[in-house]
């Protein structure tokens, strides 16, 4: 049954199914159409080998050839998901959910504005866009680290001119107060030492004064002495 499904799908491009037989057929055919694929068989021996696989599941040479010719064609640029499956409602008499299975790039009027996209596999076919999307990120990887020094530097700048800012304001400061601090220091030194240059010259007429009392007392005691 699956292999004259299969058969019919890639006659006719789809089929309307039941949803269980139109899921179990999407697991019979999309691995033959992956062999059938043209990066799978590159080579003559690679080629015989996959067409008998796939004859053995099909059992069909016409559609074998269908199979590696047309559809491998359109199938080419796809890397899976061949087939499509659309549910169309329930089916009178039995109830049974119905729904039709298609392969997507043979329905022109769904891939009608659609562009067709660039084949890209795993052995090198799409270097060359692999290579311009690396070198966008790495473009785009450059412009964030560039963006993230410069913000790094500005916030640096700034830091540097705030403490700038600081130690300026702190040295004016200083300044301003040094030269009061100078001034108010003589006038005290002065103050203290006033007194004392005060209190030296008081103390020298006292002395004066206490040495002539003492002279007078010496002649007065000589002069009794004499007398007697």
């Amino acid at each position: 049954m699956l292999a004259n499904m299969a058969c019919s799908l890639i006659e006719h491009k789809r089929i309307n199914t039941t949803v269980a037989k139109a899921k179990a057929l999407k697991q019979f055919v999309e691995p033959l159409i992956t062999k059938s694929k043209a990066e799978n068989n590159v080579s003559a021996d690679k080629g015989t080998h996959n067409r008998r696989i796939v004859f053995k599941n099909l059992r069909d040479k016409s559609a074998v050839t269908e199979l590696f010719s047309t559809v491998a064609e359109k199938v080419g640029d796809r890397p899976g998901g061949y087939t499509r499956i659309i549910k169309l409602g329930n089916r009178m008499g039995d109830n049974a959910e119905m729904a039709m299975i298609e392969l997507v790039d043979f329905n022109e009027l769904y891939n009608a504005g659609k562009p067709k996209k660039k084949k890209s596999t795993r052995r090198g076919g799409g270097k060359k866009g692999g290579d311009a999307s690396e070198k966008a990120t790495e473009a785009k990887k450059e412009e964030k680290a560039a963006s993230k020094a410069e913000a790094k530097a500005k916030a640096e700048d700034k830091a540097k001119a705030k403490t700038e800012d600081k130690a300026a304001a702190k040295a004016e400061v200083k300044t301003e107060e040094k030269p009061e601090k100078k001034a108010e220091a003589p006038a005290e030194d002065q103050k203290e030492e006033k007194p004392e240059v005060a209190a030296d010259s008081q103390a020298e007429p006292e002395a004066k004064a206490e040495e002539d009392s003492e002279a007078d007392t010496k002649k007065t005691s000589e002069d009794d002495d004499a007398a007697k």
